[in-house]
């Protein structure tokens, strides 16, 4: 129920990509490509790119030197090894000390974690049928190796000595937190249970690893074969020519002569229609989004989530809880289902009653429209909400989506604003390396240098949409952090931004802007890792507190001195004028109603499917019961569907996100109230930054979250940042 052997392997905005898929023995069977691979792993092990560790600078992966055939037995070898690691460790005769077994477990799975960190990588952003059928096949087996691990009598034996006696042990605090924590996992998976019960959670661990991967590799399928294909290009009327160009490319990409390709990206609601003119055309690419993973047999992902939801509740029961969002919360920083439900429910009444606004503007706008135009309105729905929204937008700021973009060029976003603000804040400086092989063309490569001079580690960034991609935006590592290890952070950023045309700038939207900002930040909690044991550094694993750097790192993305720095003309050169930079950030409340809500439902979807209990019948209609929850929540708002619908919700049934969605939410607050805080100590300052690295981000899983977090801002969190910075206050009067 959680990664193998503990460390968290990538944050996908922020997702997890473990690597760890699976399918069954008779896809096995099926694959040349597998058994070649199971051949060479006996005959040629030694020579694999993963044996040892890289000679790169930071032992970045060899990707000029690693192919197809080399990520499977690299994988089941890390497995082999690990596993008498384990073993050594637990049947040591000496009796269990801190050194011997929790370090001794710190210390193993090197290889493994070498070529998961890396495949996790290439399948996320450059996957491809080889790397579908590993991942499927793999799946399985790294949930059984995990599983031999926590529910190895002998080793939570040592661990459990080890525990009962932790206070006398004299451990510095880091030690200390390990063990406790080591001692929580082992019990949360499994470590206490009868050996029929450890038989019966093994078997469904391998049933939901092979069902995960199956759903993941069915929606990336879904996705490419969801994109809207128009043949009149007229029927793209309001698109900017960039945006027509990129889709004729998609379509030559395919080989679809003649035609257009409006690739689907994985939320709900599309960046085209914003600006689609034609209503059918609208429609139709709402729809193929809507219904994605439901048009045929092959990628239809209803019945694997159906299995999913089911697995997961009786596991939770035979672990001893009521849900899976129970056992899930139990060791994150909200800690019960009812703490984050009464967290969401006081945000429901306030967004859908902003979204109701908006919406009747927004009406407003469509009937007058229609008036002029001697046409009868229409109600407004889903896919007509982005392009009237626009309209409302422009009316209410005077602020045109196209009249922007020119002055958010990627490479200026990245360089002198992401780059920029990290050196403000933390004294990073980046420099751009050409010698290190990467997974694609398109991914770039920069050294990380501190404030002194020394080496931090390595930047990765993929950020253009590709067929063969993952939606959404991540971080994750290549290499992790550790001074038991002597590691330092390898570290990349992917995003699904639209790739220009040859010879045309890559402009980005705000909303693509923010991401840039978010993903680095998540980047910045792993590059200020500062511990010594691998599983405590960097991101951490608790969902509720991992997306606080990032959503705080958002907020620089509109600081007057980091925008002036970036935000320039690609023709010109010249500054953003202050009067469209004063519109801009006016208008950063308006649709919030609608982003707030849509973001709920789909947080409280998340907690409807992990609320289920084992006794409850089993989902046979997930349509029906999408419905039901979307109304019990009181979210069911026609015209503002849920951020992601269960069919297409990548987080949560694939990417470790389950029971953890509401942590976008809950992590607003934190970054909201955190950013308050800099307001008011000066905001854009070396001091600021580097009391935040020394006190949050380079503390990785050393200690209580909560704890944590008070010791820097000096009290608990609250919402009253959020409700401000998300246009959630109350109006006065009322």
């Amino acid at each position: 129920m959680s990664n193998f052997r503990i460390r968290p392997l990538a944050f996908a905005c922020c997702v997890l990509l473990a690597g760890s898929a699976g399918l069954s023995p008779s896809v096995a069977a099926a694959s040349p490509a597998a058994h070649k691979a199971a051949a060479a792993s006996h005959a040629d092990i030694k020579s694999n790119p993963f044996y040892n560790a890289s000679t790169l600078p930071f032992q970045a992966p060899a990707f000029d030197k690693i192919h197809d055939a080399d990520y499977q037995p690299a994988i089941e070898e890390g497995m082999r090894q690990q596993q008498a690691e384990i073993e050594k460790i637990a049947n040591n005769p000496e009796p269990p000390t801190f050194e011997n077994t929790i370090v001794a477990m710190e210390k193993s799975g090197q290889m493994l974690y070498r070529v998961m960190n890396t495949f996790s990588a290439v399948a996320g952003a450059n996957t491809d049928d080889t790397l579908q059928k590993v991942q499927e096949i793999e799946a399985p087996k790294l949930a059984a190796h995990q599983d031999a691990i926590y529910l190895n009598p002998k080793l939570f034996a040592r661990i459990q000595t080890l525990y009962d006696k932790r206070d006398s042990l004299k451990l510095d605090p880091e030690s200390q937190r390990l063990l406790e924590w080591d001692y929580k996992e082992f019990v949360l998976n499994g470590a206490k249970l009868s050996d029929a019960d450890k038989a019966k959670l093994k078997q469904w661990n391998a049933q939901e690893a092979t069902l995960s991967a199956q759903f993941q590799n069915k929606l990336l399928g879904a996705a490419k074969a969801g994109a809207l294909v128009v043949s009149d290009k007229s029927k793209l009327a309001g698109m900017s020519a960039e945006d027509v160009d990129a889709a004729a490319q998609a379509a030559k990409d395919r080989k679809l002569t003649g035609q257009w390709v409006v690739p689907l990206q994985n939320t709900t609601q599309q960046p085209a229609l914003t600006s689609l003119t034609d209503r059918d055309t609208r429609h139709a690419l709402f729809e193929a989004s809507w219904t994605r993973a439901e048009k045929n047999d092959a990628n239809d992902t209803r019945a694997t989530i159906e299995q999913i939801a089911w697995i997961r509740a009786q596991k939770a029961k035979l672990l001893g809880f009521d849900t899976f969002a129970q056992w899930k919360l139990e060791d994150q920083m909200a800690k019960t289902p009812g703490a984050v439900m009464n967290f969401m429910d006081a945000l429901v009444p306030a967004a859908t009653s902003r979204a109701e606004a908006e919406a009747a503007d927004i009406q407003k706008v469509i009937d007058a429209d229609q008036a002029k135009a001697h046409q009868p309105t229409f109600k407004l729905e889903p896919w007509d909400w982005n392009l009237y929204a626009e309209q409302v937008r422009k009316a209410k700021y005077d602020l045109d989506q196209d009249q922007i973009k020119p002055y958010f060029e990627l490479n200026d976003v990245l360089q002198n604003g992401v780059f920029y603000a990290a050196n403000q804040l933390y004294g990073l400086t980046f420099k751009e390396r050409h010698d290190i092989p990467v997974w694609h063309p398109d991914v770039r490569v920069f050294e990380v240098d501190d404030k002194d001079g020394s080496q931090v580690g390595l930047f990765y960034c993929d950020y253009f949409k590709r067929d063969n991609k993952s939606g959404g935006a991540w971080m994750s590592n290549l290499v992790g952090q550790s001074k038991l290890l002597g590691t330092k952070p390898v570290i990349y950023n992917v995003a699904n931004f639209t790739k220009p045309a040859p010879g045309q700038p890559a402009l980005l939207s705000f909303d693509d802007v923010t991401t840039m900002f978010h993903e680095f930040g998540h980047a910045l909690n792993g590059f200020f890792a500062d511990t010594e044991y691998p599983s405590l550094s960097g991101t951490v694993p608790q969902r509720d507190f991992v997306e606080f750097p990032s959503q705080f790192n958002e907020h620089w993305a509109l600081d007057p001195k980091v925008f002036a720095h970036y935000a320039k003309n690609y023709k010109t050169g010249e500054p953003m004028p202050q009067a469209l930079v004063d519109k801009l950030k006016n208008s950063q409340l308006f649709n919030k109603g609608y982003d707030m809500t849509e973001l709920l439902s789909a947080a409280l979807l998340d907690m409807s499917w992990h609320t289920l209990k084992a006794s409850d019948p089993k989902v046979t209609d997930v349509d029906a019961f999408e419905a039901k929850a979307l109304k019990d929540n009181h979210t069911d708002l026609s015209y503002v569907p849920p951020r992601y619908r269960s069919s297409y919700f990548l987080h949560i049934w694939g990417n470790g996100y389950a029971a953890g969605y509401y942590a976008y939410l809950w992590t607003q607050m934190l970054a909201d109230d955190a950013f308050a805080w800099f307001q008011e100590h000066g905001g854009l300052t070396r001091a600021n930054g580097d009391r935040f690295r020394e006190m949050v981000l380079s503390r990785g899983n050393t200690e209580d979250l909560a704890a944590m977090y008070k010791a820097w801002r000096g009290r608990d969190p609250n919402i009253d940042a959020m409700k401000k910075d998300r246009g959630l206050e109350t109006p006065k009067g009322k």
